[in-house]
């Protein structure tokens, strides 16, 4: 089983005759991901070959749609054109749009998920790395080759620590693996996964990483506390993170007490969630969860 991607996903690209749409396609490819089109206006009516693959390109989201029944798109392009790219390919209803694009302005990130939202398209993202479902589909930018189908649900804010609890969890292997992104507003949030990952059969673990800045996890805790019967085993980010900076992503940035590595692992521990000292620490006591060896 997975949440939000399966191998019956039929992915759509946008920007993928870019320079880092063409490769990160090839490499969703590679992981087994059915992309079955691009969509770029000025190139619709030409193919691009992907070694034994050709994909055909689009004008628009709605076209690549109907002609070959995409229900998620990855959307690799600038951040200028970011929310008309999201706002059209929620237009068209497609199921879920993953938004790798990073420095995409606020303003537009509160217009786009909204707007999605309101019309049935789940965001994943902005300034993400994306999902996969190990064994069976990627979207986005995750590496699929280091670890295996497994029975870990994994839930990122940092794409960078979902890689490295990926590779410390290999021998176990992952669900599926969602990186939410780290702006101060994005589309899927950790409760919306925790969810997902409750009514998942086949997840046996929740895996959640945070990071300083904002309360998203803090109420992913009394969401934990109230609707969460799963094990959950957490991480949080910045715990040396000065007070007052920004720190990597636009979401990080600590005002007094509130948003703080030690608020946040306070409020978890007090909803039964493990909470790790350091990835390490972290995917120790995922495999002690799990009954596994360290």
């Amino acid at each position: 089983m997975a949440i939000y991607l399966t191998k019956e996903s039929k992915v759509l690209v946008q920007g993928m005759t870019g320079a880092e749409g063409m490769k990160h396609t090839r490499r969703m490819l590679a992981a087994g991901t059915d992309v079955v089109a691009g969509v770029n206006p000025r190139k619709a009516g030409r193919t691009v070959d992907f070694d034994d693959r050709a994909v055909p390109v689009f004008g628009s989201v709605r076209e690549g749609m109907d002609a070959t029944g995409a229900d998620v798109t990855v959307v690799f392009v600038p951040p200028a054109f970011a929310k008309a790219a999201v706002i059209e390919a929620a237009d068209a209803r497609i199921g879920l749009a993953v938004v790798i694009t990073e420095g995409i302005p606020v303003h537009d990130s509160v217009a786009f998920t909204a707007y999605a939202k309101a019309r049935g398209t789940r965001v994943v993202g902005p300034n993400c790395p994306g999902l996969i479902t190990l064994g069976q589909s990627n979207a986005g930018i995750i590496p699929a080759d280091i670890t295996k189908p497994g029975r870990i649900g994994l839930v990122s804010k940092s794409g960078t620590l979902t890689y490295q609890l990926m590779y410390e969890l290999r021998d176990i292997g992952f669900s599926t693996c969602v990186g939410i992104g780290g702006d101060p507003v994005i589309g899927t949030t950790h409760i919306d996964c925790l969810a997902a990952f409750e009514d998942d059969p086949d997840t046996e673990v929740i895996v959640l990483i945070g990071e300083i800045g904002g309360d998203a996890e803090e109420r992913a805790a009394a969401y934990i506390r109230e609707h969460v019967t799963k094990p959950v085993v957490g991480y949080i980010a910045g715990f040396t993170a000065p007070e007052g900076k920004t720190m990597g992503h636009a979401g990080a940035i600590v005002s007094g007490s509130s948003g703080t590595a030690a608020a946040k692992r306070e409020a978890l521990e007090a909803a039964g969630v493990g909470v790790g000292s350091t990835p390490t620490e972290t995917a120790q006591q995922v495999l002690a969860v799990l009954g596994e060896p360290r």
